[in-house]
C-alpha cells in the first residue's frame, strides 16, 4: 500500500470557496507585508508578478531576493514560504493543472524546466506587457458568464511572452530545444523517479542505448544520465523532510528504497547530512 502524502498542500478552492469548483483559474493582488512561516506545496501552478517588492521567497529550499519587475513561477509539489516587505505590490495567478494544460500544451519548451530558474527578472517592456494581461484577465474574471476562450488566449499570451524572456536569458534552454531526446527524458525521469532508478529503463523509452542517452546528457548538460534521476529523488527527499511529518522510514518507501539503510546512505551522499539531521536543522 503506498503511503499517503503528508505534505500541507492547498488546493485552488482554499483561496476563494465561493467561486464555482471547476473555474481553476484565480486572479489575486497582493500589497504590502505577507508571511507564510510554514512551508507548503499547492497543486496548482501561480504566477507571481512583482511591480514592486522587497524580502525573501524560498522555493525548494532556495532563498530567492524580492524585488522589482519580477515574475515567480511555482509549479504543483513544490516547497515555498515567503516574508515579503511592506511596500510589495503583486499581481498573482493561479491556475489549475487542467486549465494550465489547455494553453501549455502546444509551448516550445516545457514549463518544467523553469523549475531551474523560478524568478525571472524581467525588462520594463515585458513586466508591462504581462501586467497588462494579468489585469485584463482579471477583468475578464469578473464578467458575467466568463468567456473562457478569451481568459486561455490571454494565459497563452502570458506564456508566450514568459517563454521569449527566459528564452534571451538562459542559453540552457536552447539544449533542450536542439535535442529533443532530452526535453523527453527530463519530462520522463519527473514522472518515474520514484519507481525508476535506472538509465536503461529510460533509454528504453526514448529507443535509444543506455551509452547513448549518457553521452547525450554529458555533452549539452556536463552531467552523467544518472545525475538526473538521482538528483530528482534528492529533491523530493529534501521536501518530504522538510514539509511533511512522514516517518523517515515511510519516506525512504515513497521514494523507492527498499529499506532506510540504503536511503540514509543515498541521502547523505548527496547532501552531506543524514535524513535525520538535515531535518532537525530545518
Amino acid at each position: 500500500m503506498k503511503p499517503k502524502d503528508n505534505f500541507p498542500v492547498l488546493g485552488i478552492q482554499e483561496f476563494q470557496p465561493d467561486l464555482q469548483q471547476d473555474n481553476g483559474l484565480q486572479f489575486h493582488q497582493i500589497q504590502g507585508e505577507q508571511h507564510i512561516e510554514k512551508p507548503h506545496k499547492h497543486d496548482f501552478y501561480m504566477l507571481l508578478l512583482f511591480e514592486k517588492g522587497s524580502g525573501t521567497h524560498t522555493i525548494d529550499f532556495k532563498e530567492y531576493e524580492v524585488s522589482e519587475l519580477q515574475l515567480h513561477l511555482l509549479f504543483p509539489g513544490q516547497v515555498h514560504s515567503w516574508a515579503l516587505g511592506e511596500k510589495t505590490i503583486a499581481f498573482q495567478l493561479m491556475i489549475s493543472r487542467p486549465v494550465f494544460d489547455m494553453f501549455s500544451s502546444s509551448m516550445e519548451v516545457t514549463f518544467v524546466l523553469y523549475q531551474k530558474h523560478p524568478v525571472l527578472h524581467l525588462s520594463s517592456e515585458t513586466f508591462r506587457k504581462l501586467q497588462y494581461e494579468f489585469q485584463a484577465i482579471q477583468a475578464e474574471l469578473k464578467t458575467v458568464p466568463v468567456h473562457w476562450d478569451i481568459v486561455n488566449l490571454r494565459n497563452r499570451l502570458i506564456t508566450q511572452l514568459v517563454h521569449r524572456e527566459a528564452g534571451n536569458k538562459y542559453d540552457y534552454l536552447k539544449v533542450y530545444r536542439t535535442v529533443p531526446a532530452l526535453l523527453k527524458y527530463h519530462n520522463l525521469v519527473d514522472v518515474y523517479f520514484k519507481e525508476q532508478k535506472t538509465v536503461a529503463f529510460y533509454a528504453d523509452q526514448l529507443h535509444i542505448s543506455p551509452n547513448y542517452l549518457n553521452i547525450l546528457c554529458k555533452r549539452h548538460l556536463q552531467v552523467p544520465a544518472m545525475f538526473l534521476i538521482q538528483n530528482r529523488a534528492t529533491l523530493e527527499a529534501k521536501r518530504l523532510l522538510h514539509a511533511s511529518e512522514m516517518p523517515i522510514k515511510e519516506i525512504a518507501f515513497e521514494l523507492g528504497f527498499n529499506d532506510l539503510a540504503h536511503f540514509s546512505n543515498f541521502f547523505k551522499n548527496k547532501t552531506g547530512a543524514s535524513p535525520r539531521s538535515f531535518r532537525s536543522q530545518l
